[in-house]
C-alpha cells in the first residue's frame, strides 16, 4: 500500500453518503475558490435569468433542496470570510522558539535546492513557520503545499488568476474589504493561504486529504492531495 493510501486510511474514516445539499454546497464552494476575480454583468444577468427559469419549473421538493443548498453555501462562505478578515487584521509579530530554530535548520537544506540565497531561505522559512503555527497548521504540510502550488515563487500567477506563493484567488481581498492587500507580498499571501487551508481542515474535521482537495477546488478527487502528501513524505516531514 502506498503512502497516500495509508494516509487516507488514517485521516479518513467511513461515513454515511453525503446528502445532496452538502454535495452541491461543496461543489459551489470549490467553484468560488477556482473562479476568476471578475464576472461580467452579462454573465451575472444570464445566470440570474437561468436560475429564475429553473425556479419556475422546480417542484416543491426541488425548491426546498435549492433553498437548503443556498443557505448552507452562504453560511460557509460567511464563516470563511470572517476568519480571513480577522487574520488579515491581526498583528504581524511572531516569536521564534528554540524548537523553531531547530526546525529551520532541518528544512534549510531541502529548500536550498530551490532557493540559492541563504538569507532569503531563512527569512522565508521563518515566515512560513510563523504563519502556519499562527493558523494552527503543521508547517511541513504548508511547505509541501507551497512546493506543489508555486515552487516557492512569490510572483507565480496561475491561468485562473491565483497569485503568489500559496496561489490565493484575488477576489478574497474584495470579499473581506481589503482591496489594497498585495498577494505578491509573501507574508500577506501566507496569511490568506494558511487561513483558508485551516478553515477547510476544520470543516472536514481534520481529514487532510479532503481539506487539500477543497483548497485546490477539486473536492471529491484526490490527485492534488496525493501530490502534496507525496511532497511532504519525500522532502518536508
Amino acid at each position: 500500500m502506498n503512502l497516500f493510501a495509508t494516509t487516507c486510511l488514517k485521516t479518513k474514516s467511513p461515513r454515511p453518503r453525503r446528502e445532496l445539499s452538502r454535495r452541491v454546497a461543496a461543489a459551489l464552494l470549490a467553484v468560488l475558490l477556482t473562479a476568476l476575480v471578475t464576472v461580467t454583468e452579462a454573465e451575472a444577468e444570464a445566470e440570474a435569468e437561468a436560475e429564475a427559469e429553473a425556479a419556475k419549473v422546480a417542484t416543491p421538493a426541488q425548491a426546498s433542496v435549492q433553498q437548503a443548498d443556498q443557505k448552507t453555501h452562504q453560511e460557509a462562505d460567511r464563516a470563511l470570510l470572517s476568519r480571513l478578515k480577522q487574520a488579515a487584521a491581526s498583528a504581524d509579530s511572531f516569536a521564534d522558539s528554540y524548537d523553531a530554530e531547530v526546525w529551520l535548520a532541518a528544512k534549510d537544506n531541502t529548500l536550498s535546492a530551490i532557493i540559492k540565497n541563504p538569507a532569503q531561505r531563512l527569512s522565508l522559512l521563518k515566515l512560513i513557520h510563523a504563519e502556519a503555527i499562527r493558523a494552527g497548521l503543521q508547517p511541513e504540510i504548508v511547505l509541501a503545499l507551497i512546493e506543489v502550488e508555486s515552487r516557492f515563487d512569490n510572483y507565480a500567477v496561475s491561468r485562473a488568476g491565483a497569485q503568489g506563493i500559496m496561489q490565493v484567488m484575488p477576489f478574497w481581498k474584495k470579499e473581506i474589504g481589503r482591496p489594497q492587500d498585495n498577494l505578491i507580498h509573501t507574508q500577506t499571501n501566507l496569511r490568506y493561504g494558511c487561513t483558508i487551508l485551516k478553515y477547510y481542515l476544520d470543516k472536514e474535521q481534520g481529514r487532510l486529504a479532503d481539506a487539500l482537495a477543497r483548497y485546490n477546488g477539486s473536492y471529491g478527487q484526490y490527485w492534488y492531495a496525493e501530490r502534496v502528501l507525496d511532497a511532504w513524505a519525500n522532502r518536508w516531514r
